[in-house]
């Protein structure tokens, strides 16, 4: 049962932020406004969808062909991205809540995802 839910949340993980950087990729004011920092269409917001694109196909790649240590290791180092993404917002004019109900708690379920996969 530990290994479904492991496996089961790490990829929903991976194919939430694939959608994401497909979202910021097709909609990027929209999407800019959900992060939390609304911004104009521009390079910078087709940098972060390509980025998170590349981040949950990774994701995916090493829970497929590697397996959930090596999908442990990723979750861990990537759970820095949405801390990040909590202090950008923050800094930048977003509210509390977005920052913490979204990108704080992302970093959280991402960690927590790092540790039932190392518990595999």
């Amino acid at each position: 049962m530990l290994s479904f839910i492991a496996y089961g949340l790490a990829i929903v993980l991976n194919l939430f932020i694939i959608f994401i950087g497909v979202r910021f990729l097709l909609v990027p004011a929209a999407a800019a406004a959900g992060y939390g920092v609304p911004a104009q269409p521009s390079a910078y917001l087709a940098v972060k969808g390509v980025r998170d694109l590349t981040y949950g196909l990774v994701g995916l790649a090493l829970l497929a062909f590697v397996g959930a240590p090596a999908e442990a290791w990723f979750m861990l180092v990537v759970a820095l991205a949405p801390l990040g993404d909590t202090v950008i917002v923050l800094r930048h004019g977003g509210t509390k809540a977005v920052a913490f109900g979204i990108h704080f708690a992302t970093a959280v379920t991402v960690l927590i995802s790092a540790v039932l996969l190392f518990a595999v």
